[in-house]
């Protein structure tokens, strides 16, 4: 549409009570004299937590050397490939979608899927696992899910006993009430997905011994009750972010990452089958299927010209042999990047992965984690001077066999309609 000059304050409309909650939350950032805050924000889908925290971080580095951020949100990830929990040191201006500022985060864990339903206990972990990081020297922001119906206002409550923040930040529209107002009290008292409640304590105590336990577990209650302020936030624009398929963010995060292996001289864009993987030995690395059970026949078949998490685990890879090495059980590790498995060799044992992981973190790399995030379909529907079939895409193919499928066309891009006329002149 252009650029049309418009006057300050018609830079980012925000509702009242988002500007009231903004004010509070930098006064409390920037005193000295009252710990280091903690600010959770949740709420919905599409309500507006990635602006509201976008627009805190960046007012906080105004006045602010730089700010943490966690991010708990695995499906719409900020500074991340998606399918992460990460902890990051920000710095810079927060300008952009994710795509465009990808960045290596202080604290990694590859989770290897978009929603935690399938295992909430082990998401628990790797929340848990990355916040230990956190130094407490800055204040630290923390984006959550907007699962927040049934199981996932369950597990959001765990993860703010977990975490303990200063502040919550809920967002919440004025036409669907989807969640109740999480005062201290309501938290308190409202049993999680793994954690009790208050209530629950008492009923059990009260089984067991009588009124005499009553009073002494009531007392030992209130003092974990947690402590925070509730900022309760109306956005004005509910829904506004619903017209870009939340899939085609996570494909764009994908590419704006695998966009750290172009050259930084402005050209031609090299297509991924032109640059030059490195061979890393099957037995150098552990390897684990996060999302489903593969058999170890078919294990190969999985891993090529897939997506994995290049990640660290404590163990030493121990093998007799010169074949892969699998892991029974998912670890809770340390992701250092991401890369394509583009080929696997079987004669010469060896995987070839395109990464942009510098080769002094590539050193630490010992376990090649698959989760059920794909590379984009236009990296394989869009190789540039292949003569013949597209190498990994074919149109004789039997869907009957299990784990294949067709690439689907992304058919979500609509042409924007804007009500403001623009004068170029």
């Amino acid at each position: 549409v252009g650029i049309v000059k418009c006057s300050p304050d018609r830079g980012l409309l925000v509702s009242e009570s988002m500007l009231l909650a903004l004010e509070e939350l930098i006064q409390v950032c920037c005193a000295e004299d009252e710990g280091v805050p903690v600010v959770l924000v949740c709420g919905p889908k599409n309500t507006g937590k990635s602006t509201f925290n976008r627009y805190l971080i960046n007012l906080l580095l105004n006045r602010l050397p730089s700010v943490e951020y966690m991010e708990c949100d695995i499906g719409q990830t900020e500074f991340t490939p998606p399918g992460c929990v990460s902890l990051s040191n920000v710095t810079e201006p927060i300008l952009g979608p994710p795509f465009t500022h990808q960045q290596t985060p202080r604290k990694m864990v590859y989770y290897g899927q978009t929603s935690c339903e399938q295992d909430t206990e082990r998401y628990l972990d790797v929340v848990k696992y990355v916040f230990s990081s956190y130094k407490k020297e800055v204040p630290l922001v923390i984006n959550t899910m907007g699962w927040v119906k049934g199981e996932g206002l369950l597990l959001l409550i765990d993860i703010i006993r977990l975490l303990s923040p200063s502040h919550i930040v809920q967002m919440d529209v004025y036409d669907w009430k989807a969640m109740a107002p999480l005062t201290p009290e309501y938290v308190h008292l409202t049993p999680g997905l793994y954690t009790k409640g208050k209530q629950q304590a008492k009923c059990k105590q009260m089984g067991m011994s009588g009124v005499g336990s009553w009073k002494s577990s009531e007392g030992e209650e209130d003092a974990s009750a947690p402590e925070y302020k509730l900022l309760y936030v109306h956005p004005e624009f509910p829904r506004a972010g619903v017209a870009v398929h939340s899939g085609i963010l996570r494909d764009m995060s994908i590419l704006g990452y695998l966009g750290q292996l172009q050259s930084p001289d402005i050209g031609a864009v090299l297509p991924l089958h032109s640059l030059v993987p490195y061979q890393v030995p099957f037995n150098a690395v552990a390897l684990r299927v996060i999302h489903t059970d593969v058999a170890p026949t078919n294990i190969m078949y999985a891993v090529n010209a897939s997506w994995v998490g290049l990640c660290r685990i404590p163990d030493e890879i121990r093998c007799q042999t010169d074949g892969p090495v699998l892991l029974t059980q998912t670890p809770v590790c340390d992701c250092l990047g991401f890369g394509i498995v583009r080929g696997v060799e079987m004669e010469k044992k060896l995987y070839h992965v395109l990464t942009p992981v510098p080769p002094e973190n590539l050193r630490l790399v010992n376990c090649l984690l698959l989760g059920n995030i794909a590379v984009p379909n236009c990296v394989f529907v869009g190789q540039q001077g292949v003569e013949g079939e597209i190498p990994y895409v074919t149109s004789d193919y039997n869907y009957s066999i299990l784990g294949s499928g067709k690439l689907k066309k992304k058919k979500h891009f609509k042409r924007r309609e804007y009500a403001f006329e623009c004068d170029y002149t």
